[in-house]
């Protein structure tokens, strides 16, 4: 049967027919074919896509018919009679496909922490930005007024009544899968967390007496720990802050591709105690005591630690005397 790509507007007149059946044709149209073509024009149409709106002045000759005889089937017409044609069809689900296919791969960011939303930046945020997908943001470093080297310590309050601080802390990176954790244990004179639950992070951001908080920070830090000294257990006798490469073990992350990592100590005015911008950089490290607050003779001072140790967050919290379970 000769293929038809949709119903006539009027019936073949014999003319047609004899152009239709030549017998450099393989097929000719049979009686049940005359009888779907000779149907009212007002159960048929022409598509946009093919012929346009055509007047009954300007419709197609049984020859420009017959020069796409050889698309959709009568048959095929006829299921699909009071839905859209085949070409309307094809042109949706290509206009579909276009469209899935023009969306940026960079759309798809990686699943990163709830705890994250504020600071990461996704690959989309990144390229939009101006960073390739491929390469960190860089964060500026804040303007530091009290720095200090690796060893060194400094009082925090010379004089005045400390009431509360803040550990603000920063860094850079060369590769985009290094993800900083920042956390802070809360030790005893013995060096050794007062309980399990002295030991402050993103997955427990409170320590039990409620004067120590991890928070997210949404502008100039990457993240914070804020210490009040006024709710603090009198037993704490110095809280360690370190940074965490994230599953550094599992992929193969170390210290030496981070860079501008930071600790500065601000008050309640966020006037500078004291800072410390890390110069070392080890490829054999993957957590970093960067900082420390401890009390001496009644008072509270800053130590500028910068030493590193082979050890995931997990290992850490053996180290301090934190048991914890799978």
């Amino acid at each position: 049967m000769i293929q038809i790509p949709m119903k006539a507007k009027a019936p073949l007149d014999q003319g047609c027919l004899l152009q239709l059946n030549t017998p450099s044709r393989n097929s000719v149209l049979t009686a049940e074919t005359v009888t779907a073509l000779n149907k009212p024009a007002s159960q048929s149409f022409y598509p946009s896509n093919s012929w346009g709106n055509c007047s009954q002045n300007t419709r197609p000759t049984a020859t420009q018919q017959a020069r796409t005889a050889n698309q959709h089937t009568v048959s095929q017409q006829a299921r699909t009679a009071n839905q859209h044609t085949v070409s309307q069809q094809a042109c949706t689900a290509n206009q579909h496909t276009v469209s899935q296919q023009a969306r940026p791969a960079s759309q798809h960011t990686v699943s990163q922490r709830t705890r994250n939303t504020g600071q990461r930046i996704t690959p989309q945020q990144a390229h939009t930005s101006g960073h390739p997908a491929s390469v960190p943001p860089q964060m500026p470093l804040p303007a530091f007024t009290k720095p200090l080297r690796k060893g060194q310590k400094a009082a925090l309050a010379a004089g005045k009544n400390l009431l509360s601080v803040r550990a603000c802390f920063g860094w850079n990176s060369t590769n985009p899968a290094c993800d900083v954790d920042v956390s802070a244990f809360l030790l005893g004179a013995n060096g050794k967390v007062l309980g399990d639950s002295w030991f402050v992070f993103y997955g427990q951001a409170e320590s039990p007496d409620r004067s120590t908080r991890f928070s997210n920070v949404q502008a100039g830090d990457r993240e914070m720990i804020s210490i009040d000294f006024t709710k603090l257990n009198p037993k704490v006798k110095k809280i360690v802050f370190v940074l965490t490469i994230n599953e550094a073990f599992d992929k193969k992350l170390h210290f030496d591709m981070l860079k501008d990592a930071y600790v500065r100590i601000l008050d309640n005015r966020n006037a500078e105690l004291a800072s410390f911008l890390m110069t070392d950089y080890y490829a054999n490290v993957i957590s970093m005591m960067i900082g420390e607050i401890y009390e001496y003779n009644g008072s509270w001072k800053f130590n500028a630690v910068g030493n590193g140790v082979a050890k995931d967050l997990a290992g850490l919290c053996a180290l301090y005397g934190v048991q914890v379970t799978d």
